[in-house]
């Protein structure tokens, strides 16, 4: 099997209000929510935060996908909306970018600038609700 990138870690204050917010606003897909709880009877449960899930979401079933990651510690917490240190990192691809920039905007998604013209295709800055930075990009033909 070729080697791929397959899951960013994003750090959320809560599992469900995160699930909600990426199918709900974003649209992506909930693609995996498991409970990583363990007996206490195992070596690794003193490891193991309580309520602790594996929760992956991503905008298809197909490529790369976002691993919802609670805070679980003050540390954390304090990181949860800074993970790019104010620098877009999250790129966000889509087919048709007015249509998906309205419906986040009637979602409540804020945008930090008016769509602009990139060699790479048409791109507009936002920030979810943690406040990271993402890139929503309508990529020119061929470009990725």
């Amino acid at each position: 099997m070729p080697r791929q990138l397959a899951h960013t870690a994003l750090l959320v204050d809560d599992y469900d209000s995160a699930i909600a917010y990426f199918t709900q606003v974003l649209r992506f897909v909930l693609l995996q929510d498991t409970p990583l709880s363990a007996p206490l009877s195992t070596p690794l449960s003193s490891q193991l935060t309580p309520g602790k899930r594996w929760v992956r979401v991503a905008p298809s079933h197909e490529g790369g996908a976002l691993l919802l990651a609670r805070a679980s510690n003050a540390e954390q917490q304090a990181l949860i909306g800074r993970q790019g240190a104010g620098r877009v990192w999250l790129f966000l691809h889509t087919d048709n970018l007015d249509a998906d920039m309205a419906y986040m905007h009637a979602q409540g998604v804020h945008f930090l600038e008016t769509p602009r013209s990139e060699a790479y295709g048409r791109v507009v800055m936002f920030e979810d609700r943690w406040g990271n930075r993402w890139d929503l990009i309508e990529p020119r033909g061929g470009m990725a």
